[in-house]
C-alpha cells in the first residue's frame, strides 16, 4: 500500500500535475483500490470543514497586507534605509538582501513574496556593483525563506491549526531562531568576501547623513510589525483579528505615502485572490488525502513504523529530518507540512518533544525546501525576476544556505530553550 502510493505521487509530480490535483487524485486512487468507503458522502463536508476555521481568515489577509508594502513602494525605500547601514560589511548590498528579507518577513508571513519583494528591487545591483552573482542570487532565495520562521507567519497559523498548538507561542518561539538564522546568512557571506573579496563587488559609497536620514523608511515595516505581533501579546488581538489590523495599518501608510490609488488596490486584490485560492485550494486537497490516508490506516501504518525502527529519541528525530530534507525536493511546502503532519506529529510527541518546539524545526525544513531542487519556490522566483541565465546559479548559490538551516536545527537539538526560552518568559 505504502509502495504504491508513494509510486504513484512520484509519478503524478514527475509529469508536472500540480500539487492540489496530485493529492486529489492520490486520495480518489487510494479510496478506490484500498477501501469501500463511499466517498462521496463525506467529500463535501471534509472539503468544507478544511475551509471552515476561523484562524484561516489571517492567510488572505497577510498576503494582502505584503502585496500593499510591495505595490505602494514601501519595500523599496526599506531595502535603500538598510542598504545604507549594512554596505559599509564585506559583502556590501548581500548583508542589506537578508537584512531585508527578515524585516519584510516581520510584515509578510510569506516566504515567497519576500522573495520576490526584495528580488525586484535587489537583482540589478549584480551588474551594476559587480557582486558574484551565483552568492548574491542565493542570499535572496535564502533570505526569503525567512518569511516564514520571523513572525508573523501562514506557516505558523497551519501548524497551529493542524496541531492544536498556540500561535503566539509559535510566534514567539520562531523569534530568537530566525534572528539566529540571519545572523548565520550574513555571517556566512562575511567570511566568503573576505576570503575572496572580489564576490563583494563595489561599496556602496554613503555618509552618515544619509544613513541617519534614511531612518524614516524603516519606520513603516516597524510599525506594522508592533501593530500586528504587538496586539496579540497585548492582548487585544487574536491572530486573525492582527492581521486585519495589519492590513488597516499599511494602508494607512500607503496612504500617507500617496501611493494608495485605484491601481494599486486592483492590482493587490488580484494577487491576493490568486494567492490565496493557491493555498486554500492546496488545503482542501491535502485534509482529503489525509482523510483516505487514515481511513485505510496507512497514517497509522507508518507512524508504528518509524517507531519500530527503534532507533531512540535522537535517531529517530535525525531519520524525520532527512525525510523532509528528501521530500522537500519534490513536495510544494504548504501540502507537505499539510500532508505529513498527521503521522508525524504523534511520534514527535511520543519521542518526548515540546509541540511548539517541532513547530520551529518543522518550518526551518519548509524552508530547506523552498531553496531545494527541483521544486524549491523561491529558486524559481528569484530566477523568474533575473529572466536570464540558468537556474543553476540560483541552486548552487543558495546551497550553503541550506547546510546553515541544518546547522541551526543541530543547534536547537542541543539547546531546544533556544526557541521555548521567549514562549516560557512572556506567557509561563
Amino acid at each position: 500500500m505504502l509502495v504504491s502510493a508513494l509510486l504513484m505521487l512520484v509519478v503524478l509530480l514527475a509529469i508536472s500535475v500540480p500539487i492540489a490535483a496530485v493529492m486529489g487524485v492520490l486520495g480518489l486512487a487510494l479510496n478506490q483500490f484500498y477501501s469501500s468507503m463511499p466517498l462521496y458522502r463525506a467529500m463535501g463536508e471534509i472539503l468544507w470543514n478544511s475551509n471552515s476555521e476561523y484562524i484561516l481568515i489571517a492567510i488572505p489577509l497577510f498576503v494582502m497586507l505584503g502585496e500593499i508594502l510591495l505595490r505602494s513602494g514601501i519595500a523599496e525605500r526599506v531595502y535603500n534605509a538598510i542598504a545604507q547601514w549594512l554596505s559599509w560589511l564585506p559583502g556590501g548590498l548581500m548583508h542589506a538582501n537578508i537584512g531585508t528579507c527578515a524585516m519584510f518577513a516581520a510584515t509578510s508571513g510569506s516566504s515567497v513574496a519576500t522573495a520576490a519583494t526584495v528580488g525586484l528591487v535587489a537583482l540589478p545591483q549584480i551588474e551594476q556593483r559587480k557582486y558574484d552573482e551565483r552568492l548574491f542570487l542565493g542570499t535572496l532565495a535564502a533570505g526569503g525563506t525567512l518569511g516564514i520562521l520571523v513572525p508573523p507567519s501562514i506557516n505558523f497559523i497551519l501548524y497551529g491549526l493542524l496541531t492544536n498548538t498556540s500561535v503566539p507561542r509559535l510566534y514567539l518561539a520562531g523569534m530568537v531562531p530566525g534572528i539566529i538564522l540571519a545572523s548565520l546568512f550574513m555571517l556566512y557571506v562575511l567570511v566568503k568576501c573576505l576570503i575572496t573579496p572580489s564576490q563583494g563587488g563595489l561599496k556602496l559609497q554613503t555618509t552618515w547623513r544619509k544613513r541617519l536620514y534614511s531612518l524614516k523608511d524603516l519606520v513603516a515595516p516597524l510599525f506594522i510589525f508592533l501593530v500586528v505581533v504587538g496586539s496579540i501579546y497585548a492582548g487585544w488581538a487574536t491572530p486573525t483579528e492582527a492581521a486585519s489590523l495589519g492590513v488597516l495599518a499599511a494602508l494607512l501608510l500607503a496612504a500617507w505615502e500617496r501611493r494608495l490609488s485605484l491601481a494599486v488596490m486592483r492590482a493587490v486584490l488580484e494577487s491576493t485572490m490568486r494567492t490565496t485560492a493557491l493555498i486554500m485550494l492546496i488545503i482542501m486537497a491535502a485534509q482529503f488525502l489525509n482523510f483516505v490516508l487514515a481511513a485505510i490506516g496507512l497514517t497509522d501504518g507508518m507512524g508504528k513504523a518509524i517507531e519500530g525502527l527503534g532507533l531512540g529519541k535522537y535517531g529517530t528525530l535525525v531519520l524525520i529530518v532527512i525525510f523532509y530534507l528528501v521530500l522537500g525536493c519534490f513536495m510544494e511546502t504548504i501540502s507537505m507540512m499539510i500532508l505529513t503532519t498527521p503521522f508525524i506529529f504523534p511520534i514527535i510527541e511520543n519521542l518526548g518533544w515540546d509541540p511548539i518546539w517541532w513547530g520551529i524545526v518543522l518550518t526551518i525544513l519548509i524552508e530547506a525546501a523552498l531553496i531545494t531542487p527541483p521544486v524549491g519556490l523561491n529558486l524559481y522566483v528569484v530566477q523568474g525576476m533575473r529572466e536570464r541565465g540558468s537556474i543553476a546559479d540560483v541552486i548552487w548559490g543558495s546551497a550553503p544556505f541550506v547546510g546553515l538551516m541544518m546547522a541551526l536545527i543541530g543547534l536547537l537539538m542541543l539547546w531546544p530553550s533556544v526557541a521555548l526560552w521567549l514562549p516560557k518568559m512572556v506567557m509561563g
